[in-house]
């Protein structure tokens, strides 16, 4: 049971695997953590299905116990990032190749509806303002990251109707739904094209030149600033070690060029119930805060309606 900070504000983000928390958006989960939001993990799998990605635990006795290490990494995580974090008890389905089938039971083989129940549970019991998740396209084609898209939208709007999942608790209704950028091309390639101005040898551009000849990037209505706390979200990453090793893949690059190049963490606003003349902003203003037009409805204890009570 969580016991909820309700004079607060909340942020529910909703990922696949352990991991994922720490390398989409995590730099965002300090910040707002450290400014007294609470802030809630909720991770879809066990991530029981992983590889072993760090080759200094690529260990046949690792290997066999993956599902316990992985939830310690997590619990590792979660504590530098200073965040409550959640598992929703679904089993990891892991990456089948082409025409192979779901593994039995897995997470991506259950029917959205049924998937999307303890989220309903989750969010009727943390009643988030804001909700993070994926995408239509998961970030990437992993059936789990997809189907989390997938049951995040649904719970968004099944949570506040009190015809479906009565057994789950009080209604309610969260005020905006966004849209994790992370990882994007743009991301990238800004980094590469700065490493590569400065001299500094860069690994992507092998990375950007076999990107897939995929369609335009959602709008970017959102940027975080979080410079400050890309040392946090690294140190989160390096928790998961078995996902991570030091110096290698998204630890490579340079912080320093990162942090002045692209200071920032990226959202889409998918879905709002906050009015503009509450403080959403103007058509094409990018926001600069996820709790933009429900600050002063939280602070003044008014409205649960659409999430700020």
């Amino acid at each position: 049971m969580l016991t909820q900070r309700a004079d607060g504000l909340r942020l529910l983000t909703v990922h696949a695997h352990p991991d994922d928390e720490s390398s989409k958006g995590a730099a965002t989960l300090a910040r707002y953590a450290e400014e007294g939001v609470d802030v809630l993990v909720a991770t879809c799998t066990g991530g029981e299905r992983g590889s072993v990605l760090n080759p200094a635990l690529d260990r046949p006795e690792v290997l066999a116990d993956i599902a316990r290490i992985r939830r310690e990494e997590m619990a590792a995580a979660r504590e530098i990032l200073g965040v409550r974090q959640r598992f929703l008890g679904f089993v990891d389905s892991g990456m089948p190749g082409p025409d192979e089938p779901l593994p039995e039971g897995c997470f991506a083989a259950q029917p959205v509806e049924a998937a999307a129940a303890p989220l309903v549970a989750l969010i009727r019991e943390f009643r988030p303002h804001v909700v993070i998740t994926y995408d239509e396209t998961g970030g990437y084609p992993h059936p789990d990251h997809v189907m989390t898209h997938r049951i995040t939208v649904e719970a968004f709007e099944a949570a506040a109707d009190p015809q479906r999942h009565p057994e789950a608790g009080e209604p309610w209704q969260a005020a905006k739904l966004y849209y994790h950028l992370a990882l994007s091309r743009a991301w990238f390639q800004t980094l590469h094209d700065a490493m590569t101005d400065r001299g500094v040898p860069s690994d992507m551009g092998e990375l950007l030149a076999g990107w897939p000849d995929t369609p335009p990037a959602l709008a970017t209505t959102t940027r975080i600033a979080c410079a400050e706390k890309f040392a946090v979200r690294d140190a989160a990453m390096l928790a998961h070690a078995t996902q991570v090793a030091p110096g290698v893949a998204f630890m490579a690059h340079p912080r320093d060029i990162e942090r002045e190049v692209w200071p920032t963490e990226d959202y889409h606003l998918a879905r709002s119930l906050v009015s503009a003349a509450g403080g959403a902003g103007g058509a094409g203003e990018v926001e600069d805060d996820l709790f933009v037009g429900l600050r002063a409805g939280v602070g003044a204890g008014v409205g649960a309606g659409v999430g700020v009570g």
